[in-house]
Formats: C-alpha cells, structure tokens, sequence
C-alpha cells in the first residue's frame, strides 16, 4: 500500500513547479512572520527607544498583514497579476530585512516592519487562492503542505537570530557599565511575545535609551535576506516557464493551461477578487446558506489563529505567573514547543488529509483542543502537563485552517470569496485575540488566560457544529436556484462561436461536496 495514490502524484508531477514555488512563498512567510519577537529587545537598542515604544512594531506589522489579507484577492484576475504580487511581495521581505539595521528611530521601524506584514498578508492570501485553484477537490493535502513551510519558516528565524542576541544590555548607560543580567533580558524577551500587552513592572530592569549601542543583530537580518532570495527567484522562474515575463495582453489562466485538472468545474468562475464576488450581480439571487458558509467559516478559523496568537504570546507569561512560578529559561522554551508541536502536526496532516476527509480532522482537533484546555485548567498547577498540553494542543490546532478552507470552498463549489474571507478572518482573530487576551491577563489575573482559551475554542466548536447543519441544508438546497444561477452566469460569461454548445450544455452543474465528503 502507498502513501499516496498515483493520480495524486500526478497530479503534483504535473503542477510541480507551481506548486514548490507557492510552498517557498510561504516559507518566506513564516520566516518574517517569527524573527521580532527574539530580536524586539536589539531592536529597541538599535533604535534607542523605550519598551513601551518598541512593542508599536508589533501592532505596525498585525495591522499592514491584516491589510494584505484584504487586498491579495485584487491581484487574483489573472496569472501575471498574482504572480507579479508574489514576486514583489517575496522581494520586500528580503529588502526589509536587508534594511532594518538602518533603522535607528522607531517610526523608521514600524513603517519598514508595516511593509512587510503587507507583503505577508498578500503572500498568504495569493498562495492559498491559487492552490485552491491549482487542486480544488485535492487542495486539502496541499494546503497542508503549504502551512508547513509556514512553521518551517518560524523556526529557522529565532534559530537565525539566536547567535547575534545580546547577553545583557546592549545600551551602556552613562557609566559604561551594564546592569541587566542575562536572565532579566530573556524575562523580558519572552514577555514581549504577547506584543506588549501586559507590560508591567519594567522600571525594574535599567534598559538606557541614551549611550553606546552595542548589539550585533544586525547580521542576523542579513542573513536572513539571503536565506530569502531564493523565493522571489523561484517566483520569477516560474513567470519565465509560464512565458509571462514578457509584456503580454493577455496571460493564461492556470487551469485553463492544464487539462488535468482535479475538476473540470468552474475554471474561470472561481475566486474573483472581493470586490467583484461581493458585487450585486454576482450575488443576487444566492441562498442564504451561500452567505452564511462564508460567514461560519471565517469565525472558525477567526477564533483558531486567534488560540494559536494568543497562546504564544501568553503561554510564558502564564508560566512563570503564580501558582506556577516557573523558571524564565524553562518557561521560554514553551513557545518553542508549541510552534515545533505546530510544525509536525501540519506535517503529520498532509497524510491524513489524504486519507481522512476534512469533516473529520475538523471536528477530531477541535475536539482536542477543548479537551486539552480543559485538563490544563485542571491540573493547573503542574508544570509537567503544561509543557504535555502545549505540545499536544499544537498537534491539535495545527491543521484547523487548511482543512477548513479546503472544506469551505468545496462546500461553496468553488464559487465563492471562502479563500479570501478565512484568510482575511484569521489575520483579524491572531490580532484582535491577543489584545483581548493580553488586557485580560492585565485586568483578572494569568489565570484568566486559559479560560479565555477554553471558552472561545469552545464558541469555536458549536460554530463548526452549526457550519456542518448550514452545509447540509446547502447541499439539499432545491436545485431550482442552483441552475437559474448557473443560468445567470453562462449569460455573463463572453460568448464563443460554438454551434455545438446547446447540445454540450449540461443541465446543472453537479454538486462537488456530495461525493467527496460523505
């Protein structure tokens, strides 16, 4: 018995090229989406700023990749648009890091690290779109794939970093003296992975704005840089071998150049931009399930990357909180666990997904996630299962977003806007989630902060209950609509002088979710 069956590697054989090139992106991703918070610390040296200061970056880069997420849908109507984002936005990335060392104020900062959350945020919603598009029934295997090389990203970054940190403080004061020991530094450092939320207590620590900067990190963002060209080259390999570096009128379509495609359905129909698939004309006369699979599935995955942000931003201040009170270096080791635990679940998805329909990977980990909160706030007084929960909670979570956003767009037939929209809704709950996490820690206390995860991630199941119920009722939608909207769109779509095309014509389009998920 395979891995894998052999029209799924064929199918990859034949879009091998697209998609390494959209898992390299996503890399490039994951890479600048983990460097800040290991670096925050050099970065406030570098720019002589103060901590309350510093943690603006972090709010400059959630917000711009927010904002990328909502305008990667415009670059959708045609290949070369796409993959002219993708190549200047993997570009930016590496010009980011190449000049973030020159950065000596913290608005020169926050607008460098504001460009590069825009990139991010178009990177993410472009490789997820065309992936979806690339493999629509069999997007779900390399969707997971595709998330990865996310974790793979976020986990060469800190290890990147972690040579030119500084030991102490990189600031000598007037005296020339440095006055922070190593471990006051990595308390710190690990705080500020919750973006600053729950600052408090800093006066403790001597961390100078004026004198002789000393840090090295520097090299680290270079080194970086380099590690990235790569993907912008790839990305202009694959325009050259699409034959659209040249300046073209017209660019094919991805799945009209191959005709063996995962579905022959809606080639040219799917994935408009926001603007064009919220018009009125596209959606008048759409059931009301239409809208509402939309709007479930964004509040999914609003509330899952909304427990992963929140997670690893608070888990250490969690843990060295009391009853814990659990030392600064074991305690910082525990973001490390749950991206490491995050990476390998995803991992460990691109079979199952292949071997188990997304339904029920969906509702296994969500299951799982409200089990493992729970527990922890049982034993929430043992260091030992915190450190079992983190890793186990990450195997969980790690494969809710592509296995919802696969399960979304079949269920929608590949005609809706469900890419943009979950992409859209993760980035708005990995931001908003933290900051009302982190201004409950600040209010009620650290304990506040698992019961914060364990009611939403519950919200997040009864959600996904009632998202299966809408999916059923959606399916078993009279086909009355179903054809006048198929109808509708022949109508719109150009004509071509086809004599053969009414007798071609099918009476409806068949409904893809029926035979693949049940």
């Amino acid at each position: 018995m395979t891995l894998v069956d052999e029209r799924i590697w064929s199918l990859f054989r034949n879009r091998s090229q697209q998609t390494l090139t959209y898992w390299s992106a996503f890399f490039s991703f994951g890479l600048c989406l983990a460097f800040l918070g290991p670096t925050i610390l050099d970065l406030r040296c570098q720019t002589q700023s103060t901590l309350q200061q510093i943690t603006w970056v972090f709010f400059s880069q959630q917000f711009f990749l927010l904002v990328g997420s909502c305008l990667g849908g415009l670059f959708r109507k045609t290949l070369m648009c796409s993959l002219l984002a993708l190549f200047s936005s993997t570009l930016i990335i590496s010009l980011v890091f190449a000049i973030i060392p020159l950065c000596h104020h913290v608005v020169l900062l926050s607008v460098a690290m504001g460009l590069a959350g825009k990139a991010m945020g178009v990177i993410d919603t472009i490789s997820n779109l065309q992936l979806v598009k690339l493999y629509q029934k069999d997007s779900a295997i390399f969707l997971q794939a595709l998330h990865f090389f996310t974790g793979l990203g976020a986990l060469v970054s800190p290890l990147v970093a972690d040579p030119f940190l500084a030991d102490d403080n990189c600031v000598l004061g007037a005296n020339w003296t440095t006055n922070s020991s190593y471990s006051d530094l990595e308390h710190l450092r690990n705080s500020l992975g919750g973006h600053g939320a729950v600052l408090r207590n800093t006066s403790q620590y001597p961390l100078y704005t004026e004198g002789i900067v000393i840090t090295r990190v520097s090299y680290a963002f270079w080194i970086m840089a380099i590690i990235n060209l790569p993907v912008p080259a790839a990305v202009l390999a694959l325009m050259y071998h699409e034959k659209l570096v040249s300046c073209s009128s017209s660019s094919p379509r991805l799945l009209n150049r191959n005709p063996e495609s995962s579905s022959a359905v809606g080639s040219s129909q799917g994935h408009e931009d926001m603007f064009d698939c919220c018009s009125p004309v596209r959606i008048r006369g759409r059931p009301a399930t239409f809208f509402i699979l939309h709007a479930l599935g964004g509040a999914v995955v609003f509330i899952t990357d909304g427990i992963i942000g929140s997670y690893a931003g608070f888990v250490y201040t969690y843990a060295v909180s009391p009853p814990l009170l659990m030392g600064h270096k074991m305690a910082g080791c525990l973001d490390s666990i749950f991206w490491a635990s995050i990476t390998a679940g995803r991992l460990s998805s691109i079979y199952l997904s292949y071997r188990y329909p997304a339904p029920v990977l969906l509702t296994i980990s969500l299951v799982g996630i409200i089990l493992v909160q729970c527990l922890l706030m049982i034993f929430y007084t043992s260091c030992v299962f915190l450190f079992i929960g983190t890793c186990v909670l990450g195997l969980c979570i790690s494969s809710v977003f592509p296995s919802m956003l696969a399960f979304t767009e079949d269920a929608l037939d590949y005609k809706g806007c469900a890419t943009t929209v979950l992409v859209t809704s993760a980035s708005t709950g990995e931001m908003m989630l933290q900051l009302l996490v982190g201004s409950v820690i600040h209010s009620q206390g650290s304990y506040s902060f698992l019961l914060c995860s364990t009611v939403t991630s519950c919200i997040g199941f009864c959600l996904f209950l009632l998202f299966l119920y809408i999916h059923w009722i959606h399916r078993n939608h009279p086909k009355e609509c179903s054809s006048y909207m198929d109808m509708k769109e022949k109508q719109e779509a150009p004509e071509e002088p086809n004599p053969t095309a009414k007798e071609a014509e099918p009476p409806g389009l068949p409904n893809l979710s029926r035979s693949h998920w049940d």
